[in-house]
């Protein structure tokens, strides 16, 4: 049973629960588990088995597919409030995880054992409508993805992901990496190169965007 303290963290980020029966309500969280995850911790990996439910209080957790080769790419974010659809399909159809889940950032979550997400997915309409909302918007999402990765060269999606972000962005040239599928070696070469046209200013653990408009452009090119 989680502390009450933890329900209400739980019903703030994830209201549509309040709308079950209080005594349904009382057996989801008898059953629940609550933990505390570092970063860099390894959340599920591909052919394991779906043990839970997760809902997140705090921090974040990365989806990434890797391939034979070892390169890997990023599929998602999670975030507090939110539901990862990957662990949603896996438990509706009972087959193991397609991708990786990885911790970000610290992660404080809840998690719910497969029958209470059953009996939550057939009981409440709000919450089987959130589901299919979320597997909409992730499936744009990758449509988008894999538009850009098949006919987007590095570069572009580079710039893409620069002017899509906050500047000054501070992640190091191995988490850009990361973020598009790529090579430590061949993000930095293409930052360089932005930076010797003086659309970026390169700085340790950050990049600061200067020219907008350039980088635009050249996305459309």
């Amino acid at each position: 049973m989680i502390s009450p303290d933890i329900q209400s963290r739980v019903l703030a980020l994830y209201p549509l629960l309040g709308e079950l029966p209080a005594a349904d309500r009382d057996k989801l969280f008898a059953n629940a588990t609550y933990m505390r995850v570092p970063d860099g911790a390894l959340m599920f990996d591909e052919n394991q088995p779906c043990m839970g439910f997760p809902l997140l209080l705090s921090g974040s957790a990365r989806v990434i597919k890797s391939s034979p080769s070892g390169r890997d790419l990023y599929l998602y974010h999670v975030l507090p409030g939110e539901t990862c659809i990957l662990t949603s399909s896996c438990l509706l159809s009972h087959a193991p995880y397609q991708a990786r889940g990885v911790v970000q950032d610290e992660l404080e979550l809840v998690v719910l054992p497969p029958g209470s997400f059953k009996q939550l997915f057939e009981q409440l309409e709000v919450f089987r409508n959130q589901v299919f909302n979320r597997f909409s918007e992730r499936l744009t999402e990758l449509m988008n993805l894999v538009t850009a990765v098949a006919f987007q060269k590095l570069d572009q999606r580079l710039a893409a992901f620069l002017i899509s972000r906050e500047s000054p962005i501070e992640l190091t040239h191995q988490a850009i990496a990361d973020e598009l599928g790529s090579f430590r070696e061949l993000v930095s070469r293409l930052l360089k190169d932005f930076e010797n046209r003086g659309w970026v200013q390169l700085e340790r653990g950050q990049v600061c965007v200067l020219d907008t408009p350039a980088l635009k452009k050249f996305v459309n090119l």
